[in-house]
């Protein structure tokens, strides 16, 4: 069992994945998930992983646009992660026993439980390190 030094802060301790959703088109999303890396060892926990879905360039169909068109959406069944990715990241969660993966991308309510019960572990979203003050 893990020792947590602050029990106030569930990441303080913590073995952590970074998981993030991004435009084919956006180039610097390894900055993201560096600037996210940072805030998660600032609070005390350790990354172990990073994981990245990019989603289409292309809006090849009018009537029913994908790819970059939907990525200024909030997340939907659509548009979170494809059932492959999601099942690689639980796999590398329950054999690393992770303690908490953190989404660069804002999350409802609804899609942390999910998430949560799927990945076994507590989930966060980038906004949840943003409120904590460490980053605008």
């Amino acid at each position: 069992m893990k020792q947590y030094r602050d029990l106030g802060d569930p990441l303080d301790g913590a073995d952590v994945v970074l998981i993030g959703l991004f435009s084919a088109k956006e180039k610097q999303y390894e900055a993201r998930l560096d600037e996210f890396a940072g805030l998660v060892e600032a609070r005390g926990g350790r990354v172990v992983a990073r994981f990245v879905q990019r989603r289409g360039a292309s809006d090849r169909w009018k009537r029913r646009p994908g790819g970059s068109l939907r990525m200024s959406q909030p997340f939907s069944r659509r548009t979170l992660l494809t059932h492959g990715k999601l099942r690689e990241i639980a796999q590398a969660c329950r054999e690393s026993q992770i303690d908490a993966a953190v989404f660069v991308n804002t999350l409802t309510h609804r899609q942390r439980s999910v998430l949560a019960g799927i990945l076994g572990c507590l989930v966060f979203s980038g906004e949840d390190l943003a409120v904590h003050g460490e980053t605008g």
